[in-house]
Parts: C-alpha cells; sequence; structure tokens
C-alpha cells in the first residue's frame, strides 16, 4: 500500500513538471535566447579575470581615451581595486550583522510561539490556532517582501534588513521548534503536568534538561541560512554585499561581480563549517556527527 502510494505521488508529479513545461512551450518562453553558446562564453570570459587580481597585478597606470584619442583620466589599477577590496570588507560586515541580529531577534520571539503550537503543549485552542496561523503567514511571506515593506517603514539600510530577516524567520524558528517540543517525550509533559506545574514551567525545564540543545542546533541552521539570505536584501537598499552586487550588475563590471561572487561563497561556507564545528563540539549526541 505504501508503495503504491510512493508511484501514484510520483506520478503526481511528473504531471505536474509536464503541466509546466506546457505552459512555457505554449507561451513561447521556453527557450534560451539568441545565441546562447555564444553569450555564455563571452560571460566566461569575464568572469574568468575577477577585479581582486588587479589590486596586485593591475596596471598602475591605466588611460582611459576618447574616440579622437584624447586621454580623458589615468588611474592607477591596483590602487582603486585595494580600495574596493576594503569596501568589500565592510559590506560582508553589514551582511553578517543584518543575517545574525535578525535572526537572533527571531529565534527569542519565536520560543513562546513554537510552544503554543505544539499539540503536545495542551495550549487553549484560542491561543493555539493563532500562533500557528501567524507562524504560517510569516513563513509564507519572502524575505525580500518584508524587506521592501520596512525599507517603505524605518527607510534604507541596515535595520530594513533586520527587521525583514527577524519577520520571516520568526516563522521559521516557530514551526522548527514546535515540531522539536511535538517529538518530544510524551511522558516529559505528562509528568510534569501531573505534578502540579503549568505549561509554562514545564518547557523551563524541558528548555534546560532536553530541549535546548535541539533548539541551538535549529538556530545555527537558520542563522547560517539567513547570513547567505541577506545577501539579497541588500538589492533593495539594506546595505550589504547585496548593494555591491547590484551596483556591479547595473554596470556591467563582471569582474568585479566575480569577486563579489567568490567573497559570497566564502562567507557562506565559513557559516557553513562554523555550524558543524559547534553541532560537533558542542551540541552533538553520542555516535552522530556532522559534516560541513
Amino acid at each position: 500500500m505504501k508503495n503504491q502510494r510512493l508511484r501514484a505521488l510520483t506520478l503526481v508529479y511528473l504531471a505536474v513538471l509536464v503541466a509546466c513545461v506546457a505552459t512555457l512551450v505554449v507561451r513561447g518562453d521556453f527557450g534560451f535566447g539568441r545565441n546562447p553558446w555564444q553569450n555564455l562564453a563571452r560571460t566566461l570570459s569575464d568572469f574568468s579575470h575577477p577585479s581582486f587580481v588587479d589590486a596586485w597585478f593591475g596596471p598602475e597606470r591605466l588611460e582611459f581615451t576618447a574616440d579622437d584619442g584624447r586621454v580623458l583620466r589615468v588611474e592607477n589599477r591596483r590602487l582603486v581595486e585595494r580600495d574596493y577590496l576594503a569596501g568589500i570588507a565592510g559590506a560582508t560586515w553589514t551582511t553578517f550583522v543584518i543575517g545574525t541580529l535578525g535572526s537572533a531577534i527571531a529565534a527569542l520571539l519565536a520560543l513562546p510561539l513554537g510552544f503554543l503550537a505544539a499539540r503536545n503543549a495542551r495550549a487553549p485552542r484560542w491561543l493555539a490556532s493563532p500562533a500557528r496561523a501567524l507562524l504560517n503567514g510569516l513563513r509564507a511571506i519572502h524575505t525580500l517582501v518584508f524587506g521592501l515593506v520596512f525599507v517603505g517603514i524605518v527607510g534604507l539600510g541596515p535595520m530594513a534588513g533586520i527587521l525583514a530577516i527577524a519577520a520571516h524567520s520568526l516563522g521559521t524558528y516557530g514551526k522548527l521548534y514546535s515540531e522539536a517540543i511535538e517529538n518530544a517525550d510524551a511522558a516529559l509533559f505528562e509528568s510534569g503536568l501531573a505534578l502540579g506545574f503549568t505549561p509554562w514551567q514545564v518547557l523551563g525545564q524541558a528548555m534546560r534538561r532536553g530541549f535546548y540543545p535541539q533548539f541551538a542546533s535549529i538556530h545555527l541552521y537558520v542563522w547560517e541560512f539567513n547570513v547567505r539570505d541577506s545577501t539579497v536584501l541588500g538589492l533593495i537598499g539594506a546595505g550589504g554585499l547585496g548593494l555591491l552586487v547590484s551596483e556591479a550588475v547595473s554596470l556591467f563590471q563582471w569582474g568585479r561581480l566575480a569577486t563579489l561572487l567568490i567573497v559570497l561563497v566564502a562567507l557562506v561556507v565559513a557559516m557553513d563549517r562554523l555550524s558543524a564545528l559547534v553541532r560537533n563540539r558542542v551540541l552533538r549526541a553520542p555516535g552522530v556527527r556532522y559534516r560541513a
């Protein structure tokens, strides 16, 4: 019976894929534009020379000339790119700040909501149902949409990004927290309630004895994702690496874009390894190992 349901689900999914492709074909959108291979080769050529290389090996006297041969300006490419790298360092820290503070705010605010949403916590329905609806609603709205809203409220800058990360992540944290509580040993709650403790007191005891490692692991996972996601918020004015990416794309500076992408990958890898290190050294259960 289980295999039959799995086959049926697979067939339904394949039908959805076929419908998606058919929609693109009917609309004439199923294509790759004109000269895709030439465009790909040109793009790869531009990306093969990241701008950070010029900080050490670029020309020290680069002349920009007009069509008639007049020299418009002269610049030391090495000094220009070194200044740009210093700007990238500041933007990287801003991106990290947005993801970190937004995650911390959401993680704290999600604790009571996650407990109310957990079915085995036995919260009153008039509290549990709105908590679940709120978590589902926040999780359904993309961080970028929240970013646009908060830019309109608090203006351009990192604070709009922090609030956007916090709003969306609140739903994610609350959902994961509630699932962790629901997967806990039911006897833990039963015994606590039988002894006369309130549900909140039971949660406090459970946090100290069993849930903290799970909640900390959840926080590390979402924090890692939010640092990566905060880059996108820079595209709408929240600052950080996303703002530099937007500028590079607008000015067709593919060498600088290549440098920014390398920094983004390095940042994500560093966060991933930090998360794995903490979970293995501090939060790891016996016989379990996390890989970066």
